[in-house]
């Protein structure tokens, strides 16, 4: 079965760069064949990805949380992300940028290197275990966020300045992107927030000394702050869209250096060791 899983998962990475080539092409020459064939071997990719985590989830009676793993499932939870963006909003531009970056989740994951005998930690508490996919995808909603929030400001600064580039061409209308980024947010938001609500109850539960100082808890609190932020500002009309991209990216900022923190520092419970 754990077999099975890496051959899936090899037939899910061939497929994401089938994918990548195309939406390359689709983002060029704006033909809809080349997007509908990315979209299929996008698809195709996510399925084996699936398979892939799934047996070996099986294989292993629990889900692995050691750095790599968690890669990969970030990975496919921007995948999964991807497809309700592109079915939802009806932007297939954006799997130019989402689907590459699986891609390079993926294989960034092939390369980092596990310590000898340290043990993978699994998810076996069903608290925990959706504790982590929603985080997980509220992660790939914010992602999405800023990489509209980045989009937004490029071509705003391109507007500004009477400059047109081949990437100005290709882009949506800034009211889109700024749409993009509002939806991203409006679902990922309340995932994150249930998840964190789930740690926490986990955490008195089994009353680790010192949790609530945990580096990972701690800027999981700062990026619940900065996207509420966000939310409040977006929908009482208090900031300008360019304003609210900024702090989409600040949050999205928040959320790489918490993934890099809690698996670096060695210091907490929530540690997950490289």
């Amino acid at each position: 079965m754990a077999q099975s899983a890496v051959i899936l998962f090899w037939f899910a990475t061939v497929a994401y760069v089938a994918a990548t080539v195309l939406y390359a092409y689709f983002f060029l020459s704006k033909r809809a064949a080349y997007s509908w064939y990315a979209t299929f071997f996008t698809g195709a990719g996510f399925l084996c990805h699936t398979a892939s985590v799934g047996l070996r989830s099986i294989a292993e009676h629990g889900t692995d949380l050691s750095g790599p793993n968690t890669l990969i499932l970030s990975a496919w939870a921007l995948v999964f992300a991807y497809f309700v963006v592109e079915h939802l909003i009806r932007m297939k531009v954006y799997g130019t940028l989402l689907v590459p970056v699986s891609l390079v989740l993926m294989a960034v994951s092939q390369l980092m290197t596990v310590k000898v005998g340290a043990a993978s930690p699994l998810v076996e508490n069903w608290k925990i275990g959706i504790h982590v996919a929603l985080i997980v995808f509220a992660n790939a909603g914010f992602f999405i966020a800023g990489v509209g929030a980045l989009a937004y400001l490029i071509q705003e600064s391109q507007l500004k300045r009477h400059r047109t580039s081949v990437l100005f061409k290709r882009l949506p209308s800034l009211a889109n992107i700024d749409l993009l980024s509002r939806r991203a947010v409006a679902f990922a938001y309340p995932a994150y927030s249930a998840g964190l609500l789930l740690g926490v109850f986990r955490a008195i539960e089994t009353d680790p000394p010192g949790w609530w100082a945990d580096p990972r808890v701690m800027l999981a609190g700062l990026v619940w702050g900065v996207f509420g932020t966000y939310i409040v500002l977006h929908y009482t009309q208090r900031a300008s869209a360019r304003t609210t991209a900024w702090l989409a990216l600040a949050g999205v900022l928040a959320v790489s250096v918490l993934a890099i923190i809690a698996r670096t520092v060695p210091a907490g419970f929530h540690v997950f060791g490289l």
